[in-house]
């Protein structure tokens, strides 16, 4: 079997459709065997009804055999095409009971489905739903890329987006890329780039200058590789710490949640004391490489905003049907889950099952419920020494934590937390937050920012001095404060009284970030767990709503709509179940909308990945309600008046409470 000839290409009509286009496009490849005189385009020969494959890959043409072709061609020059009502039409439709026959090209232009395997069911983009393409544009990629490299354009998905391809008709050749058959193709692209292009590069060599296993090792950029830092130039400990341009995090980490501030050095009197120098790309040659390429794709994901409750759930896909029971001690949360999640067994990805277990000689044990567990977790933790600050905490430095590695447990407890349900944390500060995002040396640390009352007042002392008047003041604060200083590394030359601002900000950089350098690491560390780290760089305005903000208070609405009802055989209770609801929040009962949610399924917020089982009330004939914390029902009293239904409602939600809490407290004060 021999291709067509340049010249051939346009005289040699096809046996099946009768049509001399050399199109491979719409048609498929077209061939030619000289001995049969035998033209075929390879699309019209493999939807043929009639023919298979009987012979080997390199026989006839794509292991058809010559003479079943010409059985093929004898038999559909019996059949009418239904589109040009000529004889030749050797393609069938797949319906059972339909008569219909066509040329290949006549059924293109009616718009027929051509399907290369399987049945044709639903035409459908299976991994990016809200992704429309057009067929051609599609089938190009495909012949082009071929088997190998053939995926989403939007979320590169091979497996999943090949088959509905499949089902939507596109043929896809069993070949290398188009242009990996190219010899030295994009050769160019495959010189590593050697450059550092922070705004500050601290090497007297210069920015080319490239040591390895030295602090003036490069290190390129892991999401676009065409800018590049000097270890020492972007205070990285390590070659295999992760790095990324200011562009590529600009673009990842959604740049329309969070304009980077890029000032110069300046002497003027309006810089404020939060502002600090963000390191910014030199400017770079004009080359095109991969890099390019790929920011070109980050800028298009940016777009799309993704929901947080939607995040979590495809977190949540990881986490097998296999249980791990955890044994937890109430009145001790933090060490029983130490102890459960550093076990060998233990696997972040088991599914969690919970057991109380009484803080008694008897150590009593009974069925817990999952989201009580990881509500008491993370309550401890925003609480617990790791932490400072009053509502917006930064992490501390703590010797003893460190060296028991206590950081990495807190960010792994948090990650499973949030993958296995739990309640928002609600409890970063911004600075925190911006660290884990955009990498510290990006950060903005504020005044809030500062725990310690005296660090505090120097700052405070340092601003508050008039930049109109002598440096000498701010000298002199300087000289007061001078071993500190000197301790932290922050002396500096003060030529002008505006050098306060700069003071000001390596005061700040160093005791919010610079201070606890090695526990933010170890922290981020164990915020890895189940790719969640990953997530949050990846979609950090969802997660900013749940990580930097408490959740919305509930309200009457929120919990008639989040309890399903179940079984209410008596109206009655189910209007009074709505008013309670009502008076609750109006402020009528000493019971609040919190304590209700508490008592039914054992946290006070509504988890960012939502409860699972939802929610449900359901009516008992007894005189106080029941709350089922492990399957999140809460059972309803049968009164007679509703006067009655909000006083045994107050009674049981107000005591219960208040034993846990006693229990509490009663630890705590021991």
């Amino acid at each position: 079997m021999n291709e067509n000839k340049p010249g051939d290409s346009q005289n040699l009509a096809c046996v099946f459709c009768r049509k001399n286009d050399d199109c491979a496009i719409k048609y498929g490849e077209k061939k030619t065997n000289e001995k049969w005189n035998l033209t075929v385009h390879y699309y019209c020969l493999l939807m043929s009804s009639g023919i298979w494959q009987r012979g080997k890959e390199e026989e006839g043409v794509y292991g058809f055999l010559i003479e079943d072709i010409r059985k093929e061609v004898s038999r559909a020059s019996k059949l009418k095409c239904s589109v040009c009502k000529k004889n030749g039409a050797s393609i069938g439709c797949v319906a059972p009971r339909c008569k219909r026959s066509y040329h290949f090209p006549c059924g293109l232009q009616r718009e027929c489905i051509f399907q290369f395997t399987g049945n044709f069911a639903v035409l459908r983009s299976p991994c990016c739903k809200n992704a429309w393409f057009h067929r051609d544009c599609v089938q190009v990629q495909a012949i082009n890329a071929g088997v190998f490299f053939f995926r989403c354009t939007i979320c590169n998905n091979s497996d999943i987006f090949q088959k509905e391809m499949l089902r939507m008709g596109i043929h896809i050749p069993e070949k290398d890329a188009s242009w990996e058959l190219e010899e030295n193709a994009y050769q160019e692209l495959l010189e590593p780039y050697e450059r550092c292009d922070i705004r500050r590069c601290r090497c007297k060599e210069g920015r080319d200058y490239n040591a390895p296993d030295s602090k003036w090792e490069i290190k390129r950029c892991q999401c676009c590789g065409s800018s590049g830092t000097h270890l020492a130039c972007s205070s990285l400990r390590s070659w295999e710490q992760n790095w990324e341009c200011l562009e590529c995090r600009s673009i990842i980490y959604n740049s329309d949640f969070r304009k980077a501030k890029k000032h110069t050095l300046s002497n003027s009197n309006n810089v404020a004391i939060t502002d600090c120098l963000l390191e910014e790309s030199s400017p770079k040659l004009p080359r095109q490489s991969p890099g390019a390429q790929s920011k070109d794709l980050l800028r298009q994901g940016s777009k799309f905003r993704r929901d947080i409750s939607t995040i979590l759930i495809e977190l949540g896909f990881q986490i097998k049907k296999k249980f791990k029971r955890l044994c937890i001690k109430k009145a001790d949360i933090w060490t029983s889950a130490l102890v459960e999640f550093r076990k060998q067994n233990f696997s972040p990805s088991y599914m969690i099952e919970v057991v109380f277990i009484e803080n008694d000689n008897f150590g009593r044990e009974h069925p817990g419920s999952k989201q009580e567990f990881l509500s008491l977790l993370m309550q401890h933790l925003e609480n617990c020494p790791l932490f400072e600050g009053s509502l917006s905490k930064n992490l501390s430095l703590n010797s003893q934590a460190l060296e028991e590695n206590l950081y990495f447990e807190a960010g792994k407890m948090l990650a499973i937390s949030l993958v296995h349900g739990g309640p928002s944390p609600g409890f970063f500060s911004k600075t925190l937050f911006n660290c884990l995002v955009y990498g510290p040396e990006n950060a903005q640390p504020i005044l809030d920012d500062v725990s310690d009352f005296d660090v505090a007042q120097i700052i405070i002392r340092v601003r508050n001095i008039n930049t109109a008047t002598n440096i000498d003041d701010l000298n002199s604060v300087i000289n007061e404060y001078y071993n500190y200083l000197e301790l932290i590394g922050c002396l500096r030359l003060i030529t002008t009284s505006t050098d306060k601002y700069m003071l000001v900000e390596d005061i700040l950089v160093y005791h919010v970030i610079k201070r606890v350098q090695v526990p933010f690491e170890s922290f981020k560390q164990g915020l890895k767990t189940l790719g969640v780290l990953e997530k949050i760089q990846t979609c950090p305005e969802a997660f900013c709503k749940i990580l930097c903000h408490k959740p919305e208070n509930l309200s009457a609405k929120i919990l008639r709509d989040l309890f399903t009802v179940h079984i209410l055989p008596d109206v009655q209770v189910l209007g009074f179940w709505n008013s309670y609801l009502q008076s609750v929040e109006d402020g009528k009962s000493a019971i609040t909308m919190e304590d209700i949610l508490i008592f039914a399924a054992g946290c006070s917020s509504i988890p960012p990945a939502g409860f699972k089982p939802t929610p449900s009330t359901e009516c008992l004939h007894m005189d106080f309600p029941v709350g089922n914390k492990c399957n999140n029902c809460l059972a309803l009293p049968m009164t007679s008046t509703y006067k009655k239904f909000q006083e045994n409602m107050d009674f049981a939600l107000r005591n219960t409470l208040r034993l846990e809490k006693e229990k509490s407290s009663h630890y705590n004060g021991h």
